[in-house]
């Protein structure tokens, strides 16, 4: 299971980067495994504010659909446009081309309230 040291983590299996003022946000290698193939990411946040803890979108699987959690609140910048024609990067390129949005933190001390890496790793048993 691949969990990239340099992100934190929610108990919801997204994960945050931050780069200067933006974050990218998505979901975990371990989510899209547990989900399995992509088939739809469903984000009409676009220039909305959003409190950490709530919903910004949804990704649908073959079997399932599953809400996607804001890890901190802010401003929902730019959703991934790569993803309306291939969702399936979200199963092959979790931390990277598979990202689903970016956005402007509001308070950076919400990063401290997520997990590092071994604690994700110890909430999913890996």
């Amino acid at each position: 299971m691949n969990i990239p040291e340099n992100l934190k983590y929610t108990n919801e299996h997204e994960w945050i980067r931050v780069e200067g003022d933006v974050a990218y946000v998505g979901i975990t290698d371990y989510a899209q495994s547990e989900l399995g193939e992509i088939v739809f990411v469903e984000i009409e946040t676009e220039g909305e504010n959003i409190a950490a803890g709530n919903t910004f979108g949804s990704v649908e699987a073959v079997k399932t659909v599953s809400d996607l959690f804001m890890p901190v609140s802010g401003e929902v910048l730019e959703v991934n446009p790569a993803l309306e024609a291939q969702p399936e990067l979200v199963n092959s390129d979790p931390y990277g081309e598979g990202w689903m949005i970016k956005v402007a933190v509001a308070d950076a001390a919400e990063l401290d309230n997520l997990l590092d890496a071994a604690a994700y790793a110890a909430l999913i048993g890996a």
